[in-house]
């Protein structure tokens, strides 16, 4: 194709001149790019691409874009209401145009995925955290976050690209969600019949949920909205009980269909949730070198400020997937009930430095554990067997 014909259909201005930013006046409708020869800092003769960054948003996205054989480059914002992002990307599949498009990480851009699958182009994504450190001026503008992620992708590996689950893994995470955050309304819709039934003089806790606890609860003589708000709260938990069952009973299928899940679930205080959500969330075993690595990923290690010879630890960072963060907390005190040396690893933590500390470390150690069982393809029994020793309690003074 020939580049006259492109530029007819895509307005943009050609610039060769190199810029001085810091004594240059403030553009009034865009910001000229300093000029970069055709693949340089790659080392090796691409073919002829449209490299595009874009700085995407829920409602438009701004694009600074190359062409890596004749180095001519332009920019130029595209709504997503009217349909101009996409009547854009697929001109460019009609004039048969090889595109790759970089972009951070971010949510609600399913839809542009999607559309530049189907076009067969390339998409790669970044690190948000990794391409915010490379920004090195105090001003931020979306013509500047477009011509960073350009540039970052004409460089040799200075795109921080991540790792992207595939369509069928997200779908199956959307499951986990929705039953997650239906047993939490489920949860707070329980939480406020307890309170009705302890303003009444009645604490029966969980057997408030037996049959005869809902009588007592039902047989309650309460003022008019007082008893209208009881029975909204009793329907609404009779409706979300059998849908809960029911992905329960989903989730429960396709762990079953997963080899890699029914060997994780062998391990103490791990069932079919926790274990589908852990193979789904890390994808692959391979992605990390060391057990350091799945704690750090998942945002149970302590929020680091040290300098010199002092040292200041913080919170837990809480990065990553919260939702498997806290079925590792829920799995890692089932565990210290079930398991005899769970339990005994627990209570010595708790006395140390306390019963939440000691939860969010035994949760580690299950994410840890995990991660060996699905790398190595051992069971929880051959962990233990054959498993490493560091962690474990050994006499250090005293007779041996």
């Amino acid at each position: 194709m020939q580049y006259r014909q492109f530029h007819e259909c895509l307005p943009f201005t050609l610039t060769t001149a190199v810029v001085d930013y810091m004594t240059m006046s403030a553009p009034t409708t865009r910001v000229d790019l300093v000029d970069v020869k055709p693949n340089q800092g790659s080392g090796r003769k691409e073919p002829n691409m449209l490299i595009i960054g874009c700085d995407y948003h829920p409602s438009m996205q701004q694009i600074a874009f190359v062409d890596t054989e004749t180095g001519e480059r332009g920019e130029r914002r595209l709504m997503h209401r009217d349909g101009e992002a996409e009547r854009f990307y697929r001109e460019l599949k009609q004039r048969r145009v090889e595109v790759r498009v970089g972009m951070e990480a971010t949510g609600y851009a399913r839809w542009f995925e999607r559309l530049l699958a189907e076009l067969s182009f390339e998409l790669w994504i970044g690190d948000p955290a990794r391409i915010r450190a490379r920004r090195v001026r105090k001003q931020k503008t979306d013509r500047q976050d477009a011509q960073l992620l350009l540039r970052l992708l004409l460089e040799e590996d200075g795109f921080p690209r991540i790792w992207v689950p595939s369509p069928e893994n997200r779908d199956l995470r959307q499951l986990l969600w929705h039953r997650h955050r239906l047993v939490q309304m489920r949860t707070r819709i329980m939480n406020q019949l307890q309170a009705v039934a302890m303003n009444e003089g009645l604490r029966r806790k969980r057997a408030l949920w037996s049959e005869a606890g809902r009588k007592q609860l039902e047989s309650f003589l309460l003022a008019p909205w007082a008893t209208r708000r009881r029975k909204d709260l009793l329907e609404l938990m009779d409706r979300l009980n059998p849908t809960i069952r029911e992905l329960t009973g989903a989730v429960e299928k396709e762990a079953e269909n997963k080899p890699e899940v029914q060997l994780l679930m062998s391990h103490p205080g791990v069932g079919p949730l926790t274990a589908l959500a852990f193979v789904l969330i890390i994808g692959t075993p391979q992605r990390f070198h060391c057990g350091k690595q799945m704690g750090s990923y998942l945002g149970l290690i302590p929020c680091e400020d040290s300098s010199a010879d002092r040292q200041r630890l913080g919170h837990i960072s809480k990065q990553g997937s919260s939702l498997l963060r806290f079925l590792l907390v829920e799995a890692a005190q089932v565990a210290a009930r079930v398991d005899a040396e769970w339990r005994r690893r627990f209570l010595h933590l708790a006395m140390r430095r306390g019963r939440k500390i000691a939860k969010v470390a035994m949760a580690r150690r299950v994410a840890v554990g995990l991660y060996w069982m699905w790398r190595k393809e051992w069971d929880y029994q051959q962990v233990v067997k054959f498993g490493s020793h560091v962690g474990q309690l050994e006499l250090r003074h005293g007779v041996q």
